[in-house]
């Protein structure tokens, strides 16, 4: 563990090209490998995640080759051979997905109408998270799973290591208790493997990425509004190739940045706009962003909008972030803080309450790490959860504040760190590697002084 200074630059100039949404691209790899087809994944991320996904499929029998896209440091085309929905097989040990929950509920959905035993396990943030939210609508429909529960923790939760044996498959029809895109996308992927019809519904709307990529290649699928129906037991057929635009989650921090330092001016490029993602862009304008939106284009082979995001040195004002947000912003809402320091006035983040079972718990986190910079922030609890409100001021002091092991809570340190009133000091930036491993080198050539 090594610290990690930030000193205050005077501006923020430039373009910037980022590499793939890591929520398109684990469902991209994960359709190619039930597909019965050879798929080219482009601008797939190499961050630990995307790459623990790529990996699971590998250890399940699949035929990947990789080899980084010129000019992109953290890039790679993917090559999948596709092995179709009966094609995977026992790996020969434990598959272990590092940090990453995604690929976890994903691949139990997966997993589940495959007809083999497998454990799946984690490192030791990610076997603190909770999985019965997966479980009991997989257990639902016929898998058979066993988990730390109650006995261990002292909880009705269910935890890692996961041990699934799947197949046959019945159809479902389920209400998603909690909001979650993960949850959805498990029961959709399990869903490829029953015969019959299954129907999820959301309470509020999630990301999109899994029905879009689900139909792009070929899926029985219908959206109605917050009404998902599957016809399953059909085989899947490639689109031959598939395009990853930039992820909006990491065009975030540049977002902000370039809304609150002076003298900026900054564009993303070739950022997926999808309209399920673009909640961070949205609130960002109601407080007064100047953020503006260009050369967009839709991608047919993944029915994904792409365009340039350009922002500039914008006067924030507070916003009280409503519930139903929430989920559409889930990982944009440790940077917002930053944001909302920087803003005039009490910003609220409704039932904030999800963001205690990400990577760390980032209401503790962002909190602690707010306040060591000189900002009012507090944690109030209310009949439907916790709102957290953070009282902006303009400006944030000096301080030493820590990363938690957490990427976006470290991301958005060096952000408040760059516009701050003089030095911050971060006790640790390795985690950066799990989401967005060339952060700094993408950031450096932006700045008029540089983070050392």
């Amino acid at each position: 563990m090594k610290s990690f200074s930030v000193v205050p630059a005077c501006g923020a100039q430039g373009s910037i090209k980022l590499s793939g949404d890591k929520s398109i691209a684990h469902r991209a790899l994960i359709l190619s490998a039930l597909s019965q087809q050879k798929t080219a994944i482009y601008n797939y991320p190499s961050s630990d995640d995307c790459l623990a996904t790529l990996n699971a499929f590998k250890a399940l029998g699949c035929r990947i080759s990789q080899k980084k896209e010129k000019g992109k440091s953290s890039a790679l085309t993917v090559t999948v051979k596709g092995q179709g929905l009966s094609g995977l097989r026992r790996p020969a040990r434990p598959i272990f997905v590092g940090e990453s929950g995604t690929t976890m509920r994903l691949l139990l959905g997966v997993l589940a109408g495959c007809s083999f035993q497998t454990t799946v396990t984690g490192a030791s943030s990610l076997v603190r998270r909770p999985m019965a939210r997966v479980c009991i609508p997989l257990r639902l429909m016929g898998a058979r799973i066993e988990a730390r529960g109650t006995q261990d923790l002292g909880s009705n939760e269910e935890y890692p290591p996961l041990n699934i044996t799947g197949g046959e498959l019945q159809p479902l029809t389920y209400t998603i208790p909690v909001a979650s895109a993960q949850v959805k996308s498990a029961i959709l992927l399990a869903a490829l493997f029953a015969d019959g019809v299954t129907r999820v519904i959301e309470p509020i709307a999630t990301r999109d990425h899994t029905e879009r990529m689900l139909a792009a290649f070929g899926a029985r699928i219908k959206v109605n509004k917050q009404k998902i129906s599957l016809i399953g037991n059909t085989a899947l057929t490639s689109p031959r190739s598939v395009y990853v635009p930039a992820d909006i989650s990491s065009a975030a921090f540049f977002i902000v940045l370039g809304a609150i330092m002076p003298n900026s001016l900054v564009t993303i490029e070739g950022v997926g706009l999808n309209p399920t993602r673009m909640g961070i862009v949205q609130v960002l304008r109601r407080m007064g962003a100047d953020i503006k939106v260009k050369n967009q284009k839709l991608k047919v082979k993944n029915a994904e909008p792409i365009g340039d995001i350009i922002v500039a040195t914008s006067k924030l004002k507070a916003t009280v972030i409503k519930r139903e947000e929430i989920p559409l912003l889930i990982d944009e809402i440790p940077i917002l803080m930053v944001a909302a320091s920087f803003a005039r006035g009490r910003t609220v983040f409704q039932d904030a309450q999800e963001l205690r079972v990400k990577e760390t718990d980032r209401i503790v986190s962002m909190v602690r790490n707010l306040r060591a910079l000189g900002v009012r922030a507090e944690i109030n609890k209310t009949a439907q959860g916790e709102n957290v409100a953070v009282y902006g001021a303009g400006s944030v002091c000096a301080g030493r504040v820590e990363s938690f092991g957490d990427h976006r809570t470290a991301m958005s340190m060096i952000v408040a760190g760059l516009c701050a009133q003089g030095k911050v000091q971060i006790d640790d930036i390795s985690c950066l590697n799990k989401s967005f491993p060339d952060f700094l080198s993408v950031l450096k050539p932006l700045l008029a002084k540089r983070v050392s």
